[in-house]
């Protein structure tokens, strides 16, 4: 699918990604992590089909733009996305998290085409993300850095070190995406560590700060917008998810943050999601 920004298309593009997602969480027989990857799938969509200048057939090219899944366990987003836009064969997806594969449970820098960084340890991605925009932002070239962090991974202190150095250095071509879906791997967020006022505390530091409905493919792709055109500060954008989105028997349900899918769902799920 080339770029574009049409609404319907990459709704539509969408549920063809998590499909991806739930064919992989069923194929591989173990731990896929479906749920995480399904509540991103909407931006990531929005990110790579409307606004990122990649070029699959030169995936190492300089001045392309890069894409950081911060949030690495949620990988099998990424894949379905890569694999459909040609880095590799859709007959990889089967082979997630097998011994040898290339598509490892989180994703690997120079074992994966397309991947712009290796993430699985929490809280890495921004500090790295940051790296890279100010490296493009010195050598003068045009080139944005999406980072996609899970709002579980926001207990992590080495991401705040970067949330703070980041306007300092005035990497406007740098953008965060918080999946705010109020789960992470033990629980619920609120009963965890509460971060209500994620947007002030992002704003507090001196990002531009953008708040959307997660699953609204209008508002997602008008505050991309504006993050790409904004000037003088990074931006973060906030989004309010659903994890497990567009599945109906894993929505709001945490256990699926990590569990495998057996035939009689995957089903089920294939149906929630007939384009």
């Amino acid at each position: 699918m080339p770029k574009t920004k049409d609404i319907l298309a990459l709704e539509q593009q969408a549920k063809v990604v998590r499909r991806g997602i739930v064919e992989m969480s069923h194929a591989c027989g173990r731990s896929a992590h479906p749920a995480p990857a399904l509540s991103c799938a909407d931006i990531c969509t929005a990110i790579y089909y409307g606004f990122m200048d990649i070029d699959p057939k030169n995936p190492d090219k300089e001045d392309r733009d890069r894409f950081i899944l911060s949030k690495g366990h949620a990988c099998p987003v990424l894949y379905s996305i890569l694999a459909d836009m040609g880095y590799f064969p859709k007959e990889y997806l089967p082979t997630l998290r097998h011994i040898d594969s290339k598509l490892q449970g989180h994703p690997v820098y120079g074992k994966t085409p397309g991947v712009d960084m290796t993430s699985g340890s929490l809280g890495n991605g921004l500090g790295i993300g940051l790296g890279m925009a100010y490296y493009l932002k010195q050598t003068k070239k045009k080139s944005k850095v999406f980072v996609m962090l899970g709002d579980g991974e926001m207990n992590e202190g080495t991401l705040w070190e970067a949330i703070n150095v980041a306007p300092v250095l005035k990497t406007d071509n740098l953008i965060a995406i918080v999946d705010q879906n109020y789960f992470q791997s033990c629980g619920s967020t609120l009963d965890i560590n509460p971060m209500n006022n994620m947007a002030e505390r992002w704003r507090a530091f001196g990002w531009n700060v953008l708040e959307i409905n997660g699953h609204d493919m209008q508002d997602i792709v008008s505050k991309l917008e504006m993050a790409v055109n904004h000037h003088g500060t990074p931006t973060v954008i906030i989004a309010q998810t659903i994890k497990g989105k567009g599945v109906s028997f894993m929505e709001h349900d945490n256990k699926w943050h990590q569990s495998p899918v057996n035939d009689e769902q995957y089903e089920i799920a294939m149906k929630d999601l007939e384009v």
